[in-house]
């Protein structure tokens, strides 16, 4: 387990800025102007985990097809409606998911590991639907 306490702990570190924006909107009532802050950093972590999935020379090219999907729209995301961004943000994080599930190499990770990107997809696809009830209002 030593070898995955780095990945977890980044992993919920990377948790906070999602966590702390919410926050924010939720006390502030501010959703509009937090979103675009929100949206550029969820576009920057969905981009690290889906090129996480890319192992070139490992998988098949469908696989490799797949795993850039949710982040291909990235440019007209940033410019287009904020709920629809944050919408397909919060599908392209289980899309990844289940991308990494899928993977031959999933069943290497440790248990806590697999856990923690369960925990973690979980939490962030709740904090991008309490943002869009945000903007709702």
């Amino acid at each position: 387990m030593e070898r995955y306490v780095n990945h977890i702990q980044l992993g919920y570190f990377g948790l906070l800025p999602f966590l702390a924006m919410q926050g924010w909107t939720l006390l502030t009532g501010q959703g509009e102007s937090v979103a675009p802050l929100f949206i550029y950093y969820s576009i920057a972590i969905v981009s690290f985990l889906a090129g996480q999935q890319w192992r070139p020379g490992n998988q098949s090219h469908g696989r490799a097809i797949a795993a850039i999907v949710p982040i291909l729209p990235i440019a007209l995301l940033a410019l287009g409606n904020h709920i629809f961004t944050l919408a397909w943000l919060s599908a392209s994080y289980w899309l990844v998911l289940l991308f990494e599930v899928k993977a031959p190499a999933w069943q290497e990770h440790h248990k806590d590991y697999r856990k923690m990107r369960f925990v973690l997809t979980s939490v962030v696809f709740v904090t991008h639907l309490l943002m869009i009830a945000s903007l709702l209002d």
